[in-house]
Formats: C-alpha cells, structure tokens, sequence
C-alpha cells in the first residue's frame, strides 16, 4: 500500500520524516511522498489549508492510500483530512499500533496491544461516533449504529477484561522471578532503541536464535535465556525496543512486559554506534528516559556500542570519546561478528559480582522490624533512621541478595531504591 508520510513542525523542532518512514515500511508501507511544513497547528487540517489542497492533488497523482501523520491527531482533523483527500488519514502512534499487531506473536503482547488501542480510543470515542454520523469517510465508518454511551462503556469494559487477563499473567511472571531468585539466578535485560541490535547480540549471548529483522519492533515478547558467564548463573532477557517519543499509553500496555527490566541485576544498554553522533546521543538519551519511565533507574548499567564493524578504528575511538559522561560504562562490540564479545562478558561479571548500595523505606509493623533484624545479621546496614511511623534503612549488598531484600520490602508495601550514580552502584 502506498503511503505519504507527513510531518507539521516548528523551526526549531527536529524533522521526524526519516524516522518516521522507516516506521512505516516496517508496516509494510511503500511511501510514495514526504512532505513537511514549519508553521503552528491548523486547529482544522494540522497542516495548513493550503497544503491540505496540495495533498489532495499529490494523494491523487500518486496512487497514495494511505497519509501517516508524525504529529499527534485529532479526530477532527483526521475526519477534515479524510474528506479533503478521500483516504484513511493516521498518527504517529496509530502506525506504532499497526507494527505492534504485526510483530505480536504470543497472547500477552496482542493483549497489551489491544489495551493500548483501546486506552487510545476511550477519549476519542465520543467524538468519533458524532463524524462517523454526519457522513462515511475512511477510518470512520462503522461507528454510527452504536449510541455514544453505549460505545464508551464498550470500550471501557474491554479494557477492564483485558487488564483483569494481563493481571493473571503478570502473576504468573511474578511467580517465575520468585523461582528464579530462590535458585540463585541473576538477571540481565536487554535494552535499547529499536533496531540497535539486541536481538543479534542475544543470539550470541545465548547461542539462540530468536527473529533477527532489519525493520523496528521485531521483539514484542520477552525471550529468557540461560547464558554462559563463567559459571556465574545467570539469565538473559530481550524484549521489546524503545523509541523517541513512545507514548506512554503503549508504556502503561507494555508494563508486564517492560517491568522485567526494572527487575534485572544489570542493564545491558546496547547502541548503534554507526549512525551520526547526534542520531546516537539522542537514542541513548532516549533509552535512559524510558528505563527511568518503567522505573528502572538506579540498576547498574553496561552500555554495548553496537556495529563497530560499520567504523574504522579512528572513529570508533572518536565516538566513545564523544559518549563519554552518557554511554554508561561503555565496550565497543560487534554482534555481527562477534567483536569483543568476551570482553563484554568479562564487564558484565564484574558489574554482577559488584556491591550495590539501595535505599529501603518501609512503615514501621513487626514485619518490617523482623526484616531489619534479618538484615543486620546477612548483609552490611550502613544507615538506619525510625521517624514517626516510618524507618529507612541503607544497605550495601552484593546484587543477588539485593534481589532478595527488594521481594522481601516489596511484599511488605516498602520501597527499594538502588543509588542511581553509577559510581556509587558498584562499589567492588
């Protein structure tokens, strides 16, 4: 299906139009026309008036089906756009959608997908149903047989069905982190932008085979794996990419799935490090935000700078220069070719066998005193303060007892925080 790909910015807002065409190929799209315009949102079209005639004609003279939006989109701009050029007008997010329900493999990820189509809907619905009555236009029909309220409380039923199903398998998941904990494994996620590498370096990581694809969001489902570490038990996990500007209602979807990174020992943050050094900076930044987003932040972290096969030795050099301060502990590797590959294995047992320093806080019940207890005769409590109705503590650990005191602070309604400065999580 062709495909014109569209973006309305402002003079100093970054051009989206590459990235966002590569979204759609991934989709399957041909994109026949990109086109851009710098001006402040039409309130009607998105675009300006003007251009809404020039996409019209463009739509026409190039068999386009289909017009994909980078800006966010209102119903009623989608439903002026329609009109305007007799096709399906969509978002940015809309397309994410799309390639998700492509890429959704196992009941869980097309659950969330769902969850997310509908978290989307839900405020739209109303308006929507009001278009879709006045005249049929593509991407809104189908909607005038049902009554507003009766559509709204549709949607808000299937969303309450779906997370009421998420929620068992997100038990399930809880229920395999506790049998891992109890034999003695460490857990080490995978992230990173999509289209990075993670799934290549998994393959090599844990000698598997999982779908290697030049288009973004292969990896939807987490994918588990023993993996060889020097006799040090430990799991590997890959699961789906991040990208600028992921919405958080896909975030809120993906939470099952995505939590299992804020449940891992050690991050494994791997970077195309062949692309231009702004294009690098802003997906690191990108990745950092999201992990902070999932509520990740403070789990040491390795950064993997992927795809040194693509540099000569001069810009490799130039590039971990340029990162230094937000690549985090960074090892140039090669997946492809398996470059440097047991060095990276070597950094990832030292930062497994490193000593954490966490923060826990919980309220003041003879649980939480029989826990303190227990922390004082297995680990080093550096700090301990009681307020009112409320203690924290401050513990220095190795990460697999860490794991430990997290479930038990957890189970008792407290929270655990690892120190975010990486200098300060690995204190070997």
């Amino acid at each position: 299906m062709r495909a014109a790909v569209i973006q309305r910015r402002l003079l100093n807002e970054q051009n989206n139009l590459e990235e966002l065409k590569s979204l759609a190929e991934s989709a399957g799209y041909e994109v026949s026309l990109s086109l851009e315009q710098i001006r402040n949102s039409d309130p009607k079209f998105q675009i300006g008036k003007g251009k809404a005639e020039e996409l019209k004609e463009l739509v026409k003279e190039l068999h386009i089906e289909k017009v994909i939006f980078d800006n966010p989109m209102k119903p009623i701009q989608s439903y002026n756009l329609a009109k305007v050029t007799g096709i399906e007008v969509i978002d940015r997010f809309q397309l994410i959608l799309e390639i998700f329900s492509l890429g959704a493999k196992n009941s869980e990820a097309k659950l969330q997908i769902n969850l997310a189509k509908l978290r989307y809907e839900l405020p739209r619905a109303k308006e929507k149903v009001k278009l879709a009555r006045m005249t049929e236009q593509p991407g809104f029909h189908g909607l005038g047989k049902y009554e507003v309220d009766i559509y709204y409380e549709t949607i808000r039923r299937q969303i309450g069905n779906i997370r009421s199903r998420l929620k068992k398998k997100g038990k399930k998941r809880r229920l395999h982190r506790a049998y891992r904990l109890k034999l003695g494994f460490s857990l080490i996620s995978l992230a990173g932008y999509t289209s990075s590498g993670k799934s290549t370096l998994f393959n090599v990581l844990a000698e598997e085979s999982v779908p290697v694809d030049p288009n973004l969001f292969t990896t939807l489902s987490t994918t588990t794996r023993a993996i060889g570490l020097y006799g040090k038990k430990t799991l590997l996990t890959d699961t789906v990419g991040f990208i600028d500007r992921l919405p958080l209602t896909l975030i809120n979807a993906f939470h099952s799935t995505l939590e299992e990174t804020s449940y891992s020992n050690l991050i494994l943050l791997v970077v195309d490090i062949s692309e231009q050094e702004r294009e690098i900076k802003r997906k690191i930044s990108c990745s950092l935000d999201t992990i902070k987003d999932i509520e990740a932040e403070g789990i040491p972290i390795v950064t993997a700078l992927n795809k040194i096969d693509l540099l000569s030795e001069k810009e490799v050099e130039l590039r971990v220069s340029a990162l230094e301060g937000l690549a985090l502990n960074p090892v140039p590797i090669s997946a492809l070719d398996e470059t440097n590959i047991i060095l990276l294995k070597e950094r990832l047992l030292i930062h497994l066998t490193s000593q954490v320093e966490a923060i826990l806080s919980l309220n003041l019940t003879d649980e939480a005193m029989s826990l303190v207890s227990w922390l004082f005769n297995e680990t080093e409590v550096q700090n301990i303060e009681y307020k009112e109705d409320w203690m924290e503590a401050t513990i220095k650990t190795n990460l697999s007892f860490a794991e430990k005191v997290r479930d038990r602070v957890e189970q008792l309604g407290g929270v655990y925080k690892a120190k975010t400065d990486q200098s300060l999580s690995l204190l070997s």
